[in-house]
């Protein structure tokens, strides 16, 4: 059984390209998102709109409160469910998100192996992270002893980064080194990832937070702090909301505060693609080319036909 993933920078097109391919396929689109999992929170995590929910199914969306937790191998474990029933009814699983840790769980399982943990040090590394600009420090840390586990994480997950720097420094080998748990999975996933030229990518980044802040983001994070979600909530943490609240705080100007969102976006996108480069199974779309969605739909149909893509 065979599972297509559409995956690519922020901004790249991914969501436009499995809306085109998806009736071509027969497919059913499963969101690989880590904030299109929280619910109320759409402006800012750009989720499918209602249209396109309608004309398309969409699933793994809207699984949690802002104020909950959702680990990875939730992820894996719903979303594998998931994938089985839409197999199971003759029709062909889509993985449409750039989020590359729920992309790597379910091609390979989580690299955490056997690893156990040392609270002393978790206790100095969450020390750290208190200051101020303790969470860029850690990760300035992992990205020197781990690039490939820091280009899949945000600063602000704090939680992943220090696990991340714990195992390498209780086994001085890098996260993205230890074994994989064994998964056995029983489909198997292709990536098709867009790729785009930079100068394009970040003026689609800066017309996309212009977007959402007209679609009513300032007034999505008013609401969720005024329903009681902390502002310290990991949910909250994720670009375009913590950039967003000292605007609702009054500490901050909406255009001060949308330069921070367009500024750490681009950072996001460049660690998505420092990430996927890393990955051997991709293959790699150039998202501006006119014949994109026959490249891709040409790929697909090799793959799910049981060739080589």
């Amino acid at each position: 059984m065979r599972v297509l993933a559409i995956t690519g920078p922020t901004g790249s097109g991914k969501s436009a390209l499995a809306m085109a391919l998806a009736p071509k396929l027969n497919a059913e689109i499963v969101c690989m998102d880590s904030m299109q999992i929280y619910r109320r929170m759409d402006i800012g995590t750009a989720k499918p709109t209602k249209q396109e929910r309608a004309a398309v199914p969409h699933h793994m969306l809207d699984l949690v409160e802002p104020t909950g937790a959702y680990a990875v191998a939730d992820y894996a474990d719903a979303a594998e469910k998931v994938i089985l029933e839409i197999l199971g009814r003759g029709r062909t699983p889509m993985l449409v998100g750039g989020t590359g840790l729920y992309l790597q769980a379910l091609m390979r399982g989580l690299g955490l192996g056997g690893v156990g943990s040392d609270e002393a040090l978790r206790d100095r590394l969450r020390s750290i992270a208190q200051q101020e600009g303790g969470r860029e420090r850690l990760h300035a840390r992992l990205a020197q002893v781990d690039p490939q586990r820091a280009a899949s994480l945000n600063p602000n997950d704090v939680r992943r980064v220090i696990r991340a720097l714990e195992v390498f420094e209780l086994t001085g080998a890098p996260m993205s080194q230890q074994p994989p748990q064994a998964v056995e999975r029983a489909f198997k996933v292709l990536p098709l990832t867009l790729d785009m030229p930079r100068e394009i990518l970040f003026d689609r980044i800066a017309r996309r937070v212009s977007r959402m802040l007209d679609d009513g983001l300032v007034e999505e994070v008013a609401s969720l702090l005024e329903s009681g979600v902390p502002a310290q909530a990991q949910a909250m943490q994720g670009i375009g909301y913590k950039e967003i609240i000292p605007v609702v705080q009054g500490r901050e100007t909406i255009k001060n505060a949308a330069w921070n969102v367009e500024i750490h976006t681009r950072h996001y996108a460049k660690r998505q693609m420092t990430w996927l480069r890393a990955q051997p199974e991709t293959i790699w779309l150039k998202a501006t080319q006119a014949d994109l969605t026959c490249q891709a739909l040409e790929a697909a149909r090799r793959f799910l036909e049981g060739g080589q893509a």
